[in-house]
Formats: C-alpha cells, structure tokens, sequence
C-alpha cells in the first residue's frame, strides 16, 4: 500500500516538473537514512532476554532493500548514536574491547548494506575517543562531524582544527526517466550537539571542543556549494526546537532549514518519528509533504523501528546545472499496534544476523551471569509517581560505594547523600519501555535494566541550599496541577525526560505540585517565587542551607547534564574509575540477597481528593498495584499504554 501510494505521488511530482521544464531531464534521487540504532542490530531484547519484532537494524534492513528497489537513485546515510544503548555495546566497549585489526560488530552488519557516509552522535562519545576512533576504522564508509574541532587551549574558534571531516562531497551518476545518465555531485554535512562537552566532559575535556552547529553550516554550506556541491544534504543529531535561538542549541533542526542552500535534512537524536503529529502545531511543518519551511526532511525513531527517506525530484538543464522542483520526506516502520499487540511487518535479513552471531551470542552469555538475589519483583511501572525500589536499591550502592572512599580523607566528617534516576519509564521508549525484574536469581542483564547507560561515579559536594535546588530542578517533571479544578490533568510534564529526575537519598521532602515549576526543562529559572520542595529534611531536623553535603552521583549529572543548577564539574572531589552500574553488581554481590523496597523518603504534598490526577504507564502495571495503593486503572490510551489516576 505505502508503494502504491508512493508511486502516485511521485508521477505527480514528476508530471509537474516535466510540465514547466520540457527541456531539462527529471531525475529522482532518493535519500534513505537510518539514525539512532544504540546497538540494536539484532532483532532481541537482551534485558528481557528474548527477541523482539520492534528493534534491530535486520529487521531495518529489510525496509531498505525494498525501498531501494522502488528507486534506481538512492543513497544512505546514518546519523549516528550507534556504538551505545545496549549490552552489546557496552560488552564489547568494556569487556571484550576491540583489538586494532578487528571490525565492530555493528559495522560487520553496516557494511553489508552500502552506506554512503556516517555522521557521529552524542553517544559517540561515551566510551571515550580512542575507542570511537577505533570502532569507525572498521566502517567502509566515511564519517562527518562539522562542529567538533581539537582543543588548542585558545578562545579563538577561528582558528580551531577540525577533529572530524567536516563534509563530504560525493559524486554519482544518475538515472534520468527517459534513461539518459547524469553526473551529479552530492554534498553531505553533519553535526553533533554542542552539549557532548557536557555530557561527556571527562572524555572530551581538553581534547576537542564543540561550536554552534547553524553557525557552522552558514559557513560551511557556501563553501560546499562553492566547492561544486549540486545538492546539500544536512545529517544534524539534533531534534527540533522553534524557541528564539540564542547559540549553542541542541535541538537545531528547525534552523538548518533556514539555512540557504540545504535541500535535504536527515534528523535523528530526539527518539521521534517525523512527519508525524507530535509536529502538527509547529509554523513552517507540512505533515503532509514532510517537510520543515519547504525543506524536505525525516526522522526515523530509534532502534532500528523505523527506515527514513527524503525523496528529491530534481531537474537537470542540457548544461547540468541542477535544481529541486519537488520533494517530499517519510518513513516507513519496522512493526505496527494492533490493539496493543506488535505486529511485525518485515522480518530480519538473516545475512545482518550472521554478521554478528558470535558477538550477539557472547553478549547473552554474558549478561545472564548471576550476581545474587531478590526476594521481590523489582519494576519502574510507577517509578515517577512514588518511591521506588528501583531507585533505591541505586542509590544505596552508590551511598555505600562513596562512605567508603571518603574515609581517612578530608571529607570524610561530611553526610553522604546519593542522587539517580529513573531511566525506564515508557515516554519515547514506548509502552514496554520498563524495568521488570523477577524475583530470584539477578543477573548482569537486570543489572543493565536496572542502570541503563555507562556513567561512571561522581560525588560532588554541595550545601544544603544547593540540595533543594538540584531538587527544584528535579521536580520540573510534574506538570502544574489545578487543585480546583474538576477536569482530568496529567501529571507528567512533556518534554521532561525521566533521566532528569533525580531522587536523592538521605534527605526527605514532599512535592507540592500544585506550585508552578522552579525551572524550566533546561535549566532556566523561570519562576524565581515558585519553591515546590516542601518540608526538606535531613536526620529529621529542616535542612540548614549553609550545610555541606557530598552527594554521589554519575559524570553526567557532575559534569553538568540537565542544566542542574550548581553542577558544572567545578564541584567533583571524586572521579571514579567505576561504572555506575558496576557498583551496583558490586553492592547485590556483596549482599548476596537484596530485599528491594524504598524508604519513602520523597512524597507529594496532599491535594484535594476530588482532583482527578493521571499519568500513563505499561498494561502489565496494573497487576502490581496493592490494595492501599493510590494508583488506580482508569482506562486505556491509543498507543496501547494504560492510563492510572493518582491520588494524593
């Protein structure tokens, strides 16, 4: 169906521009991208350890094989976040490693499928350069990254050395509809966001730094045109913000294609699907072409769920000049919702599962190697909502590991506090998007459940007053709540990611949603009146501002991840060499047995019981709720979640 329909539009478009241009050849030139893919090549769920019809590149690259077939013009791109996101990523980041000579895995599979160039994502940089570098040698394509330069220790950008090819100009022959061939040169241009030298502050600092990415396409994409570019093709890890830009933004795509000259835009970074609704309101978006002021462009989720392209209709003069006189961008997905059930509309391409059997299969092994106990299930269901073992049983091994360090140091007379954060709560990562651990044997997989990215511990020392704010910060996840209002209202504030909402341990406090938020989801203060922390506590007496705590945490958060007021890496008094996650394994292996429950230190401030309060989370959810919980089911949602009402 989505052929058939594509095919009509296309003899549309074409039928326009042979109509105004008898005399020039019309060429159609698809441009077919993949994006934020987090190591999911095969089609499995390594948490849950078993396979799943709604990931993988194999099951990608059936998609692409078919709409390669579709059109005789086409090129591929990636836009990056590709050597982390799983246990396979972090199995051969940080226990097998990558000797010189050896291929990734992900590009034993990449490889198979002709890309024409690679852009670099954020996550990139996780496991540090030296392994970025390595992995990327073993691409038979290309790498692009505008905006990273090496740090030469000057505040003069203007003499900043590219670490990365900043473009790519290829040429190709194309293939016009009366059968004539064509010469072509295609211009490629990437970027990363700027906040990698926040995100990945202690791998990156001192060794490259990052510039505006708009600025830099306004200087670069001239020069590519200038430098024979027909066409420019833009591949930004960047999603989409219409907020007055003021430099240095990390969601950038809206700018680009204000950009002069950039014809096609290749988006990823923003786990989001585009066209699509989530875009319906935004000035300038055609859902229906797919494109952003005029510029055709596309989005194709995360994980391998869906294939993006951008199809150009071009016009080529007897001289071979060229130019755009129709295109369109979409997607197409790897699976469909059929009253909540997955429907797989592809299956995997067994050549790509071949590709990484050995390094797949070593990946299961290792992740299903015990490390103790539980007594009871451990799940991040209502992680949002209330205390939750989930976090707790984090932020003790954390607590545990730090009191340790500290001893016999100059610090060692200060409370340790510990700060983490729920990382599976459905949102972008869908309806499944929980951690679900069984009662009994817990294993490395549950671990990496449990703590989903490679962090490595930081403590940070802080004030009692800096606490409250980091909390303030934390607590811009809830949505302003109306207490006399009769109408539902949801309680989880768009845009918020759950990664963001710290809870931190050994202190006690209540929300009061009912206030407006302190800050923005970035940082900014913008109700400077507005203090929704309440009763704030440590060892049962208020909090004294004036205090000094140290608080354990993870190097995105010390270094400055999430715009947290007070955190900039200028605070850090420990840099672990240890994984986050791997204390954790540390901390139930050494308990033997863990008995996961949550203190209850954090709650909400008590609202009107006639206030109908909702949130969203899995089906499965429901089966978990107890009989004096304040979580209830009220119904379902579209996209197959369940909707609960909370009362306060």
């Amino acid at each position: 169906m989505h052929s058939r329909r594509n095919c009509y539009l296309l003899a549309m478009l074409f039928a326009a521009a042979a109509c105004s241009q008898q005399e020039d050849a019309q060429v159609h030139l698809r441009i077919l991208e993949t994006s934020d893919v987090h190591m999911h090549v095969v089609d499995y769920d390594y948490f849950q350890d078993q396979p799943s019809a709604t990931v993988g590149l194999a099951r990608t690259a059936a998609l692409l094989a078919a709409a390669r077939e579709e059109v005789p013009n086409h090129v591929l791109v990636d836009n990056g976040d590709l050597l982390q996101g799983n246990p396979l990523g972090d199995f051969m980041a940080r226990h097998r490693g990558l000797q010189d000579d050896a291929v990734h895995p992900v590009y034993k599979a990449m490889n198979l499928l002709d890309y024409t160039v690679g852009n670099i994502g954020n996550h990139e940089f996780n496991y540090g350069l030296e392994f970025l570098e390595k992995s990327i040698a073993g691409a038979n394509f290309p790498y692009i990254s505008a905006n990273v330069f090496h740090d030469d220790g000057d505040d003069d950008l203007s003499n900043d050395v590219p670490y990365f090819r900043q473009y790519l100009l290829v040429d190709r022959l194309l293939t016009a509809e009366d059968g004539s061939k064509h010469p072509i040169t295609i211009g490629f241009i990437g970027f990363v966001p700027p906040q990698i030298m926040q995100w990945d502050r202690s791998n990156l600092r001192g060794r490259v730094v990052a510039h505006d990415v708009v600025d830099t396409a306004a200087e670069l994409v001239p020069k590519m045109k200038a430098e024979g570019a027909d066409i420019v093709v833009a591949i930004p890890h960047s999603g989409i913000s219409t907020a007055t830009r003021e430099g240095m933004e990390e969601q950038t795509t809206y700018y680009l294609s204000q950009v002069p000259d950039i014809d096609a835009i290749m988006f990823g970074h923003s786990h989001r699907v585009f066209p699509s609704d989530t875009y319906v309101d935004i000035a300038g978006v055609d859902l229906e072409a797919g494109t952003i002021n005029g510029v055709a462009a596309t989005m194709p989720g995360f994980w391998g769920s869906h294939l993006g392209y951008v199809d150009l209709e071009l016009a080529v003069t007897p001289g071979g000049d060229w130019r755009v006189v129709g295109s369109r961008g979409a997607t197409r997905p790897i699976y469909r919702l059929d009253e909540g059930k997955v429907v797989p509309l592809v299956e995997p391409v067994e050549e790509i599962l071949s590709a990484v059997q050995e390094e797949h299969q070593a990946t299961i092994d290792f992740v299903r190697t015990g490390v103790g106990e539980v007594t009871a299930p451990i799940n991040s269901y209502f992680a949002l909502v209330q205390d939750d073992p989930s976090v707790q049983v984090i932020t003790n091994a954390q607590k545990r590991y730090v009191e340790r360090l500290v001893q016999g140091t100059e610090y060692a007379e200060l409370p340790v506090l510990s700060a983490s954060a729920p990382f599976k709560t459905g949102g972008r990562g869908g309806r499944d998007y929980y951690t679900e651990i069984p009662a009994g044997e817990i294993a490395l997989k549950h671990i990496a459940d449990l703590y989903l990215y490679p962090n490595t511990l930081r403590a940070v020392t802080v004030s009692g007053a800096e606490v409250r704010e980091w909390l303030e910060m934390s607590a811009g996840l809830f949505s302003q709540i109306d207490p006399d209002s009769n109408v539902e209202q949801e309680l989880i504030a768009p845009g918020f990611a759950s990664f963001n909402f710290d809870v931190i341990d050994g202190v006690s406090y209540r929300i009061d949603v009912t206030r407006p938020p302190r800050y923005s989801p970035d940082g900014t203060l913008i109700n400077a009146d507005s203090h929704r922390i309440q009763d704030l506590r440590y060892a049962g007496e208020p909090i004294d501002p004036a205090q000094q705590f140290i608080v354990a945490t993870n190097n995105y958060r010390a270094d400055g991840g999430g715009g947290f007021p007070g955190l900039d890496g200028s605070n850090i008094i420990i840099s672990a060499p240890d994984t986050n996650r791997d204390i954790l394994a540390d901390y139930i292996f050494d308990l033997k047995t863990l008995d996961p429950s949550a203190d209850g230190n954090w709650s909400f401030a008590p609202i009107n019981d006639e206030v109908v309060v909702t949130f969203s989370s899995s089906p499965r959810a429901a089966a978990t709720i107890g009989a004096d919980s304040p979580i209830s089911k009220i119904g379902e949602n579209e996209n197959g979640s369940t909707k609960y009402r909370l009362a306060f």
